[in-house]
C-alpha cells in the first residue's frame, strides 16, 4: 500500500495549492502531484459586461500581479477597437510596466525565494522567512527593498489610479500622463532601481554562487527539466516585456515557432486533467503527450529563464553582461536548470530598471498627446504581455454593441502548470530515497515549484464554469460520517 505525504498548503506563493507525494514500500517516490484546489470564475462572469470595463475588472483576479492583467486587457481593447496608442501613451504604459517588473521581481526574490538560500533550505521554518532574512542580511537591505517597492508603486499608482488593481488603462492610450515637474523624481527612482538591481545580483552571486552546495543544487539534475521554452522578443530578438512576437525554442535551443500573439490558438493547446483546476497547456501542433520531458515532450515553459533562453540578447547593456555570465556559468544556452529562474529574474529586474532610465529621459514622456480616440470595433481583440511569471494572453469577443460574449485568459501559471507538476515529481523522486522525510527535505521539494513564482489565483479555471463542492461531515473524533457532493 502506498504511503501518502501531503504538503498542504504549499508555502510562499500567491494562492492555495498542495503537493501530494506517494511512497512505495521501499520509501521511494511512486508518484507526486502538484494540485491547485481553488477556482476563479472570471472568464464566465465577465460575459455580458461592456468591453471597456474589462481593464477595471480583470486586475481583481490577483493582488500580486494586477498590472499585467490590466495591461494585457488594455492591449486587447487596442486590438478590439483597431487602435494604435500614441507614442507618449506607449512610453507611459512601458514606464508603469517596467516599474511593476522591478517591484514584483524583487518582492519574489527577497520575500519568497531568498530565505531558502540565504538562511538555508533546511533552516527552522520560523526563521526561514522575510524576518529571518532581514535578521541575517541587516535592516538596511530590508529598508532599501521597501523604499524601491514604494517608489515603483507610486509610479504604478500615478498611471493606474492605484498601485493595487490599477484602472488607468484606456483603449488607445492612458488616462493620465506625467509633467516636467514629475521627471526629476522619475529619473531619481530609475537610477536607484539600477543601483539596487546591481546590488541584488551581486548578493545572489555571493550567497548562492559563492556557496558550493547551493551552486551544486542549482546545477542538480533534481532541478532540471528539458522542455520547450516560450517568450516574447522584439524586432532585434531581445527580451521585451510589453510588445513583440512570441518565440518558441525546442529543448536543444533551436527555433520551433515564431508567431504573433493573435495567432496563439494555432500554437497553444489547452488540456484538462481531473486532479487540478488549472488548465494545462502544450504545443498544439505536437498534441498532448502528458507530463513528459526531453524527446517527445510537447510541454513548454515561460517566465524569466524561458525568456532568456529564447532571446538572443537582453535589451540593455548591464543586463546583457549579466545574461552572458549566467549562461557561461550554467554551461551555455538553453539552460534547463529550474532554480536558475531566480537568477534570470534578477537580470530581468536590472533590464527593467535600465529601461526606466531610458524612458524617463525621453522628451516625449511628458507630452499631452496621451490617447488615440479613433475607435473602430471589430468584435475580436487579443492582447499579450510578458507578466513577471511569463506570457499572459487576454482574448475577448463581443457583439455589435461591444458587449463581451467570450473571454479566454491564458496566464503564465497555466503555461507552466504541467512543467511545475513534473518538476515537483522529479525533485521529490530525486531527493526522497530511503530517507527520513524531514520538513527541510519537503521544503526542498517545494523549491521546485517556488522557482516559477506561480500565481494560483490567476490560473484556476474549469471548462464547465463551475466548481464541484465536496462537504465532509466528521464526528468529534474526526471520523467521517457523511460525504456530500454538488455534482
Amino acid at each position: 500500500m502506498l504511503k501518502k505525504i501531503s504538503i498542504n498548503p504549499v508555502t510562499r506563493l500567491e494562492g492555495h495549492g498542495k503537493i501530494e507525494i506517494f511512497l512505495d514500500d521501499n520509501g521511494d517516490v511512486h508518484d507526486a502531484y502538484w494540485q491547485v484546489v481553488e477556482l476563479r470564475g472570471f472568464e464566465k462572469f465577465c460575459q455580458g459586461r461592456p468591453a471597456e470595463e474589462m481593464p477595471r475588472i480583470v486586475p481583481n483576479i490577483c493582488g500580486v500581479c494586477p498590472t499585467p492583467h490590466n495591461m494585457a486587457s488594455v492591449k486587447a481593447l487596442d486590438d478590439l477597437y483597431s487602435l494604435e496608442p500614441t507614442a507618449t501613451a506607449k512610453l507611459i504604459r512601458q514606464l508603469q510596466y517596467n516599474a511593476f517588473f522591478i517591484e514584483d521581481h524583487f518582492i519574489h526574490f527577497f520575500f519568497l525565494s531568498a530565505p531558502d538560500f540565504i538562511l538555508g533550505p533546511d533552516a527552522d521554518p520560523a526563521e526561514r522567512n522575510i524576518l529571518g532574512l532581514i535578521g541575517k542580511v541587516g535592516t538596511g537591505i530590508g529598508n532599501r527593498v521597501i523604499d524601491i517597492r514604494k517608489r515603483c508603486r507610486n509610479i504604478m499608482g500615478h498611471v493606474g489610479g492605484k498601485p493595487t488593481h490599477p484602472e488607468g488603462g484606456l483603449p488607445g492610450g492612458v488616462s493620465r500622463g506625467f509633467t516636467e515637474d514629475d521627471r526629476k523624481g522619475l529619473i531619481e527612482t530609475a537610477n536607484m532601481c539600477v543601483e539596487f538591481g546591481k546590488f541584488a545580483i551581486q548578493l545572489f552571486k555571493e550567497t548562492v554562487l559563492g556557496n558550493k552546495e547551493y551552486l551544486k543544487l542549482v546545477r542538480s539534475e533534481n532541478y532540471s527539466l528539458k522542455t520547450f521554452n516560450m517568450g516574447m522578443v522584439d524586432e532585434n530578438n531581445q527580451v521585451n516585456f510589453y510588445e513583440g512576437k512570441l518565440k518558441v525554442t525546442d529543448p536543444a535551443g533551436k527555433e520551433y515557432a515564431f508567431f504573433d500573439s493573435r495567432d496563439y490558438i494555432n500554437y497553444i493547446g489547452e488540456w484538462v486533467e481531473p486532479w487540478t483546476y488549472v488548465r494545462l497547456t502544450h504545443l498544439k501542433p505536437l498534441g498532448w503527450h502528458g507530463l513528459t520531458e526531453g524527446d517527445g515532450t510537447s510541454l513548454y515553459r515561460v517566465g524569466p529563464l524561458a525568456r532568456l533562453n529564447v532571446a538572443d540578447n537582453m535589451a540593455t547593456p548591464l543586463a546583457q553582461k549579466e545574461y552572458e555570465i549566467m549562461f557561461d556559468t550554467l554551461g551555455g544556452k538553453p539552460s534547463h536548470q529550474t532554480l536558475a529562474y531566480h537568477w534570470a529574474r534578477l537580470i530581468e529586474a536590472l533590464q527593467a530598471a535600465e529601461t526606466m532610465q531610458i524612458i524617463t529621459g525621453d522628451p516625449l514622456l511628458t507630452s499631452k498627446d496621451i490617447r488615440n480616440m479613433n475607435l473602430k470595433l471589430k468584435k475580436v481583440g487579443i492582447g499579450c504581455v510578458e507578466a513577471a511569471r511569463g506570457t499572459l494572453i487576454h482574448h475577448y469577443e463581443t457583439d455589435d454593441d461591444g458587449i463581451i460574449t467570450k473571454v479566454n485568459l491564458i496566464v503564465a501559471t497555466q503555461h507552466n502548470a504541467a512543467p511545475i507538476s513534473l518538476s515537483v515529481k522529479k525533485a521529490a523522486t530525486g531527493l526522497i530515497k530511503h530517507k527520513e522525510v524531514s520538513e527541510g527535505l519537503l521544503n526542498m521539494v517545494e523549491m521546485a515549484f517556488r522557482a516559477y513564482d506561480p500565481c494560483l489565483g490567476c490560473a484556476t479555471h474549469t471548462l464547465s464554469g463551475h466548481s464541484p463542492i465536496e462537504l465532509i461531515i466528521r464526528d468529534s473524533k474526526g471520523m467521517e460520517i457523511k460525504r456530500l457532493n454538488s455534482i
